[in-house]
């Protein structure tokens, strides 16, 4: 559970830099860069989701 969290954190501050990118300075690439990195967290939040419900069992 340790890895998915250190890779949710990762993918967080890269959706963070590449959305800051596209808002601030219009960068069309980081918006693409940040939607995209936003589909894997969601399925990371769900494999976090599901493993902390089985280790509080």
């Amino acid at each position: 559970m340790k890895e998915l969290l250190d890779s949710i954190k990762a993918d967080i501050a890269a959706f963070v830099k590449d959305a800051d990118a596209h808002v601030e300075k219009g960068n069309k690439a980081a918006g693409t860069r940040a939607r995209k990195v936003s589909l894997e967290l969601t399925k990371k939040f769900k494999e976090f989701r599901k493993q902390s419900i089985e280790a509080a069992k």
